[in-house]
């Protein structure tokens, strides 16, 4: 059985695709560089994180938290041979206008190189392609409504895409406003099967009435019938009437019954053995909190279309609640290789769980300035929009250890390194070390942002030895999480004992933080992401302070369950 999420943590917004024998899920990035990440898998059972589409064809930059990259969708052209990213950059939600641009690339292999972004329109988010059978392509998006006295956020609408003159064909037109009732209608993807139109769509909002509907139509602009049974799979399993509230969060649709809440967002890949299934959007929040630690996440569902030409659950017992275990696919099993937990940085490169807040990882880190360590050149504060030095993992649960070792001598009290639990720029927890003027040189300390607030945390502040490396960690117990830290003890050839650090040696500094606060739905400046844990550096004064860091060592139990109270 497959159990759910595959991609547990911040991996929203999941876009199928397949190619012969294999299969490419692509998810949003938000504000976080590289941008799309791409997962790879051959039997929709094991999974491995291939590529990013988007390194240096954006510039996220001074874009607020939540904004950024929004909703891919990751398509192949079979008459072509190519891959093809339709993708958003969200620039404003002031005032509700969603300024956002959309934009095309293409590649003829999953791992690029990829083609200059064309820009197709600024008509709404979650914009996606369908390559039609006639050569033709056409472009779906959420229209966004921002006239008083229209029903928020907006309908679906279509255009054509002229890849020759690149340039869409017309205006978008307008075509769909949902099968159900539940409002909030986004994320369409439209399919050709069997000489119909399909658009799959979510509706309810990206929260806790979250669904994926399905329309069809003989032509492309409609009229579109809808779904005779109003949607396929959903963690709401009631009806609900809410056009006219456009909040997406919908907290009042919590379903006790299920793990999986928010479950919507979906897209469909039909098999060569004969079998479907559907990847959609999940979470599974802290109760009875309803706070969502690891973001919304991806789940899948196995799913048929039946002989009137719609989709349904594939196991009739479920209805149409998300499942948190799915039968696996008629295919052989081909395991893939997964990230390391611990990285000593001796391969070279930086792997590809390392994400960095609106900029790229390679310009603030360098795995070959010191063997055997990542160095990290200090730039701006942590709570900046610009260019912040943090080198961070998605937590994919919240029962995990994380530690590092940290070689840094700060001269001034602008110069700061550490470990650092981070959901945005205003909402983080750093175990920093940093020259104290007060005590004359340098020291261990705990700085806290909550929602703005800062916290220095004088209480915890302790001189340190500039001869030795600290090591520094992080222990997520579910509801809490607090730090460590230590020296780190060396044989006589100067190595780590053993490799990774005896935890014995490390103690407590600072209180337990609530781990549930890291969440969209706590965070007042942050939404649709989730947490990080990552490594640090800043310098406030020249931006040429490095700190080098040993290891980087992630240790989560994926196992354990969100706690419930």
């Amino acid at each position: 059985m497959i159990k759910n999420p595959i991609f547990k943590g911040f991996n929203p917004d999941p876009c199928i695709c397949r190619k012969g024998d294999d299969y490419y899920c692509a998810v949003s990035s938000f504000e976080w560089m590289p941008g799309i990440p791409v997962y790879h898998s051959k039997d929709l059972v094991h999974w491995e994180l291939l590529t990013h589409v988007l390194t240096d064809q954006v510039d996220l930059r001074r874009l607020p938290s939540a904004k950024g990259i929004w909703a891919p969708c990751l398509t192949y052209c079979e008459a072509e041979d190519r891959f093809y990213v339709v993708y958003g950059v969200m620039n404003s939600m002031n005032s509700r206008y969603f300024d956002v641009d959309n934009y095309v690339i293409s590649a003829a292999d999953i791992c690029g190189p990829w083609s200059e972004p064309v820009y197709l329109h600024s008509a709404g988010f979650d914009a996606s392609i369908l390559h039609d059978d006639d050569g033709k392509k056409y472009v779906v998006s959420l229209e966004w409504e921002t006239r008083e006295g229209y029903e928020k956020p907006g309908v679906i609408c279509v255009c054509e895409y002229d890849p020759q003159a690149k340039h869409i064909v017309g205006y978008p037109q307008r075509i769909w406003d949902g099968s159900t009732n539940r409002g909030c209608i986004e994320a369409p993807h439209l399919y050709k099967r069997n000489g119909y139109y399909y658009l799959m769509c979510a509706e309810g909002g990206t929260g806790y009435n979250h669904c994926v509907t399905l329309a069809r139509s003989r032509n492309v602009f409609g009229p579109y019938e809808a779904d005779p049974e109003g949607y396929i799979v959903s963690s709401a399993i009631n009806e609900s009437n809410e056009r006219a509230d456009p909040d997406h969060l919908k907290p009042k649709y919590f379903n006790p019954q299920s793990v999986l809440q928010k479950s919507g967002h979906g897209s469909v890949v039909d098999l060569p053995t004969g079998e479907s299934y559907l990847f959609h959007l999940t979470s599974r929040p802290f109760v009875p909190e309803l706070r969502c630690t690891l973001g919304r996440e991806t789940a899948i569902q196995k799913v048929k279309w039946t002989e009137d030409g719609w989709l349904r659950l594939d196991d009739d017992k479920s209805g149409k609640l998300a499942q948190l275990e799915v039968e696996e696919p008629q295919l052989l099993a081909v395991p893939m290789p997964q990230q390391p937990s611990f990285d000593d940085f001796d391969e070279g490169k930086l792997n590809l769980c390392y994400y960095a807040p609106r900029i790229m990882p390679e310009t603030f880190a360098s795995v070959t300035a010191r063997l055997g360590y990542v160095r990290l050149r200090g730039q701006e504060s942590r709570t900046s929009l610009n260019s912040v030095s943090i080198l961070a993992r998605k937590l994919t649960s919240v029962f995990a250890t994380v530690t590092t070792s940290v070689d840094f001598k700060p001269e001034v009290y602008q110069h700061s390194a550490g470990l650092i639990v981070y959901y945005e720029n205003q909402n983080y927890v750093n175990l920093r070390k940093y020259y104290s003027q007060t005590l004359g040189g340098s020291a261990l300390s705990i700085i806290h942002l909550e929602n703005g607030a800062k916290n220095e945390m004088l209480d915890t502040r302790i001189p340190v030895d500039d001869s030795k490396e600290i090591v520094m960690r992080v222990v997520f117990e579910g509801r809490k999480f607090h730090f460590e830290w230590g020296y780190k003890v060396t044989d006589g050839s100067g190595d780590q004992c053993g490799g990774k650090v005896d935890s014995k040696s490390l103690v407590r500094i600072g209180p337990d933080f609530e781990t549930s606060k890291f969440s969209d739905e706590y965070c007042k400046f942050g939404e649709f992401t989730g947490t990080f844990v990552g490594i640090t550096c800043a310098d406030r004064l020249l931006h040429e302070r490095c700190a080098d860091f040993d290891f980087f060592d992630y240790e989560a139990d994926e196992d354990q369950a969100v706690p419930v109270a």
